[in-house]
């Protein structure tokens, strides 16, 4: 590689220094590990516990271990991406995957069944975006958002493709032997292409002149990344335990279950949609205000739901606009490292900002139901969810670095 070269793969201002194979590989394992990892679950779990006689919300439990163990892995996940690169990362993560399901599918009882999904967690934290996001800043920065906007609507797509795919193979097969076959479906798409297309040489980190370079334990361990930290814990919180408890709320309010049912899955297609929005939003406003802004709309989003029990038109539009905010979060959590502190540490930046939000996506399905009872329904509930995403869009406003000071937005 000549100096050039060089200089171009570090800065990624040129095409050539972007190894062509790996977004649409990225877009491609992105589909398909989400898809089998995760999505697939929700759509096997009441054959699983009718098929062993386990508790619901035992299997549930499981599930979640996997997440909280995802989101503590990826601190670790996310330093060895700064020093190595994504291929050895992003394959390991695509054979735990496999062998996590291997040992799900084979389960004997409970605890077998709770192993293999802590595996999993494993597996997510390697597989999921966290990595890919690392591997497109590093090689895309600075002209990084477009790409991983692209891998993100391609993410959006999981549920799509895989929801519908597990329940039909669960029509003619059991659900273990549905999760074996997903198991060889992710073993031999991923697997070869995160050791193939992952292979180019690992740039190093560029220093951008548009931020002060710093050590990863400085800022960690400075007021704007733990206000940020917080601020995306407890939005991350708010909404998702609006996702899970949208249904039940829309039942209680006398719709049936497949007019909740729409009413969440065209949330769905509102992410895509605003996923689209994302980079235009980004080159007209600074990273605090957009961070503060879009966490504001989705308490707004929260409230919207609280405060209209109809008519169901109406319902549908707040669920569009609601995905649309939920689309640019995605956006706004995976560029938040980048915009203020730069791309040098951030996959470990990156992994320490998810782990606490992760960890409350994890914990906020149970939470939201537990907290409906006392009170008094899921209206009540929703109008408190708003409140915490008040609270963390309040936050949000105290996160500028002094490079995001220097940047003036241009509304």
């Amino acid at each position: 590689m000549t100096n050039l070269d060089a200089r171009g793969a570090a800065t990624g201002t040129g095409d050539r220094s972007r190894p062509r194979a790996v977004l649409p590989a990225l877009c491609a394992t992105q589909i398909i590990s989400w898809g089998i990892v995760y999505y697939a679950f929700p759509v096997l779990n009441p054959q699983i516990t009718t098929a062993t006689g386990w508790p619901a919300g035992a299997t549930t439990a499981a599930f979640s271990l996997g997440l909280v163990v995802s989101a503590l892995a990826g601190i670790r996940v996310g330093r060895i991406l700064d020093r190595r690169g994504p291929r050895a990362v992003m394959t390991a993560g695509s054979v735990c995957g496999t062998v996590s399901l291997l040992i799900v599918a084979t389960a004997p009882n409970l605890p077998v069944f709770f192993a293999g999904w802590a595996l999993a967690g494993l597996a997510m934290a390697a597989t999921f975006y966290q990595p890919a996001f690392a591997a497109i800043t590093r090689w895309w920065a600075p002209d990084h958002v477009r790409a991983l906007t692209i891998v993100t609507l391609a993410g959006g797509l999981a549920s799509t493709v895989f929801a519908p795919l597990t329940a039909a193979l669960a029509e003619h097969l059991t659900w273990r032997h549905t999760y074996l076959v997903l198991a060889a479906i992710l073993a031999a798409v991923t697997i070869p292409a995160h050791t193939l297309a992952l292979r180019a040489p690992w740039p190093p980190a560029p220093n951008s002149p548009a931020h002060r370079t710093e050590g990863a334990t400085e800022v960690e361990r400075s007021r704007p990344f733990l206000l940020l930290a917080a601020a995306f814990t407890l939005s991350g919180f708010a909404m998702y335990a609006v996702v899970m408890a949208l249904v039940p709320l829309l039942l209680e309010r006398g719709y049936t279950t497949s007019q909740a049912a729409w009413a969440l899955g065209i949330g769905g297609a509102g992410q895509t949609l605003g996923r689209t929005l994302y980079a235009t939003l980004a080159r007209r406003t600074t990273a605090t205000t957009r961070t503060t802004i879009l966490i504001a709309l989705g308490a707004m989003t929260t409230a919207a739901f609280a405060a209209t029990p109809g008519p169901y038109g109406l319902l549908i539009a707040v669920s569009v606009v609601a995905g649309m905010v939920r689309g640019n979060l995605t956006l706004l959590q995976a560029t938040a490292i980048t915009d203020r502190w730069g791309t040098t540490h951030y996959g470990r930046l990156s992994g320490l900002l998810a782990a606490p939000a992760h960890t409350a996506a994890a914990l906020a399905p149970f939470a939201g139901a537990a907290l409906a009872v006392p009170l008094g329904g899921y209206g009540p509930l929703f109008f408190l969810l708003a409140a915490v995403a008040v609270a963390a869009a309040l936050l949000a406003r105290w996160t500028a670095t002094d490079a995001v000071r220097r940047r003036s937005p241009r509304l």
